[in-house]
């Protein structure tokens, strides 16, 4: 556009500066629209629009292979550890516990109930097992448990033994490394880039239109799945280095690592969904997911106080009769596996008839629990779930809602005006209200990508 300048007389100030102004903002906003229009697209459209490699989705892709690769061959080596240590604790128990057969009793490896055995059996392995009479009751619980500590030679060259591909191993694990560090700087500098991003969208709206930009635009900037994605590749590079540490018999400990490298695998493949996510036949899991999880884990909020009500009352009652509701972490787990119908029978059965009036009480407090968390919790559990699909279903048909940020990008003036978001308050009293109040309605409300 062409802007001529024209002076009326010799001290008239120039009468174009409202255009100017006006211009620079008009050039601001279209600017601003075409970042957030790229910033929103997925990577084949962006390197359609600026021929931009997706080098993100394309490392991914590599680091998904190489971590599966890596951990599939810890694995094996680390079963070879685990059938090591239980063939040993095996072996020892045999050697050091008198009379075992081959089969432990319950928790614990053999009982006694005499004098003259548990003498024996101290005898028979002295210092190498421990005895329990805690609850005095006639009754010995031994117990064997080995913990190996194991002392690796040094020397690479073993004579015997299997060494040969251990430097290529240690390259591999060192490639890994390189891989998820640089998966992780990209991440990391796409979430601090799409912060900027957001900062100018919030200052040119309240600059332009007066007007508060709503919290759920805002989170649109951050990218959950590359946060997904640095917390994987940190566990991979810390898991990888105790890996190396290992297979240099620096380290004997495999828990840790372990630990570190199965869940940045789950994790690694969990993030696989984020690309077939573009695909609208494939989006209405992670769309789903997103638009109950806030009803779900307010719902999961009030049935978990019933739950541990129920819990409470269990052990404390029925402990004494029962051997499924000993201790609370028991009970727990017996009436989590009773909401999910398994092992109900065996339940019922197996409370101690010695009292009338708990036996009665168990039957009035398992009956109640499972008609209320099947028949009335479950279902509403699963309706909150379904409900969602139902709604996302219909706006995949009919148009998702649109939203400010939405709004702005089409090049509409109309800009939505909800309890959480709207125009500057005029008091502090106000501003606090306004972002404590949030409408239910917004929960299905998803920003598509």
């Amino acid at each position: 556009m062409d802007i001529s300048l024209k002076c009326v007389g010799k001290g008239t100030a120039p009468a174009s500066d409202p255009t100017l102004a006006l211009l620079k903002m008009e050039r601001e906003e279209h600017a601003l629209k075409e970042d957030l229009k790229f910033y929103f697209m997925n990577p084949c459209d962006k390197y359609r629009a600026r021929h931009q490699i997706p080098w993100k989705l394309l490392l991914q892709v590599l680091k998904i292979v190489m971590v599966t690769t890596q951990l599939v061959l810890f694995g094996l080596s680390n079963q070879l550890v685990v059938s090591f240590k239980e063939e040993n604790t095996m072996a020892f128990k045999h050697l050091f516990l008198k009379g075992y057969t081959g089969t432990d009793e319950d928790d614990y490896s053999r009982t006694v109930y005499t004098q003259k055995d548990l003498y024996d059996s101290i005898f028979f392995a002295i210092d190498q097992i421990i005895f329990n009479n805690q609850a005095h009751s006639g009754k010995i619980k031994i117990f064997f448990d080995s913990d190996a500590t194991i002392q690796d030679c040094k020397d690479w060259h073993i004579s015997g033994s299997i060494q040969k591909n251990t430097h290529y191993t240690l390259v591999f694990d060192a490639f890994v490394i390189l891989t998820c560090l640089t998966s992780l700087i990209l991440c990391t500098r796409s979430i601090v880039l799409a912060v900027k991003l957001q900062k100018r969208f919030v200052g040119f709206f309240l600059d332009r239109y007066n007007h508060y930009v709503c919290t759920s635009d805002k989170l649109e900037f951050i990218n959950g799945w590359y946060v997904l994605v640095i917390i994987s590749d940190l566990m991979t590079i810390i898991g990888s280095i105790l890996k190396m540490e290992i297979k240099a018999k620096n380290l004997t400990s495999y828990d840790v690592c372990s630990l570190l490298l199965g869940t940045s695998t789950l994790l690694v493949w969990v993030g696989v969904i984020r690309y077939l996510g573009y695909f609208q036949k494939y989006n209405v899991l992670i769309l789903t997911m997103q638009a109950s999880l806030p009803k779900v884990l307010r719902f999961c909020c009030c049935a978990g106080m019933i739950y541990l009500g129920y819990t409470f009352c269990g052990w404390i009652v029925l402990g004494p009769y029962h051997e499924k509701f000993e201790d609370l972490n028991t009970v727990a787990e017996c009436l989590f596996s009773l909401v999910n119908g398994d092992d109900m029978f065996a339940t019922f059965a197996q409370i101690q008839q010695k009292s009338t009036l708990v036996w009665l009480f168990s039957r009035l407090y398992l009956y109640s629990f499972i008609s209320l968390f099947i028949y009335m919790i479950l279902s509403l559990f699963i309706a909150l779930i379904t409900d969602s699909y139902e709604t996302i279903k219909n706006y995949q048909q009919n148009g998702f809602p649109a939203t400010d940020l939405q709004e702005f990008l089409k090049g509409s003036d109309v800009i939505r005006h909800t309890q959480n978001c709207g125009e500057v308050p005029q008091s502090g009293v106000s501003l606090l209200c306004c972002c404590c109040r949030r409408p239910c309605e917004d929960d299905d409300l998803i920003l598509i990508n």
